[in-house]
């Protein structure tokens, strides 16, 4: 069993004049191969939910976690074999005509980040799981683009899902949400404090569209 956890950090905002988006958009990917490391993952975030975080907060978050908190979650789970792939997009060299097709840039990162997953080597069940903000008709068009993509790549024995889950209602989201805001905020703020951290365990991490 594959388990592959995709989320994002930054915005598809394209407007630097009136509004201040972000400069970059990152796109990570966090993978865990068998059930039994997929449970030490969950179990990692868990257990950093009910010791560290504050009462009211029911989810780990990478945007509002202190490193203290997230030195801890690594700590446990530094032990469990995981593997980060990221491509992050330098916004302001996206064409002009691409800025209004936000789903189209967001399907071309993730699917490229995807691509760098050695999937192949999958034998039993890929399973990607990725944070549910889309429409439906978004969500349709992101999993027929994906699953084209994929399955051109595996055994067509090996079955492949997607689910589109909210951050709460999946450990392995929350995780991976921390990683892709480390990586995010390499680029964005040149802050590496996090980055540095987990660094060991980031298989794939470049920019596309980088600066000439």
């Amino acid at each position: 069993m594959l388990y592959l956890y995709l989320d994002e950090s930054g915005d598809l905002g394209f407007d630097f004049f009136a509004k201040k988006p972000s400069k970059f958009f990152t796109v990570t990917i966090l993978a865990v191969s068998g059930i039994e490391n997929n449970r030490r993952l969950i179990n990692a975030v868990k257990k950093t939910i009910k010791r560290k975080l504050p009462n009211r907060q029911l989810e780990m978050k990478g945007a509002k976690d202190s490193i203290r908190i997230k030195n801890y979650f690594y700590k446990l789970a530094s032990t469990i074999p995981f593997d980060i792939y990221s491509l992050t997009l330098n916004k302001q060299r996206v064409y002009d005509n691409l800025t209004k097709q936000k789903d189209r840039v967001y399907n071309f990162i993730a699917r490229n980040a995807l691509e760098r997953i050695p999937v192949e080597n999958a034998s039993l069940r890929i399973e990607v799981v990725i944070d549910k903000s889309k429409s439906k008709n978004e969500i349709r068009e992101f999993n027929e683009y994906i699953i084209r993509h994929i399955k051109g790549r595996i055994d067509p024995r090996i079955p492949l899902d997607i689910h589109h889950w909210t951050s709460h209602e999946n450990m392995g989201l929350q995780a991976v949400d921390t990683f892709s805001w480390g990586i995010f905020r390499k680029y964005e703020k040149k802050d590496y404090e996090w980055f540095d951290v987990f660094k060991g365990n980031v298989k794939y991490d470049t920019i596309y569209l980088p600066e000439k």
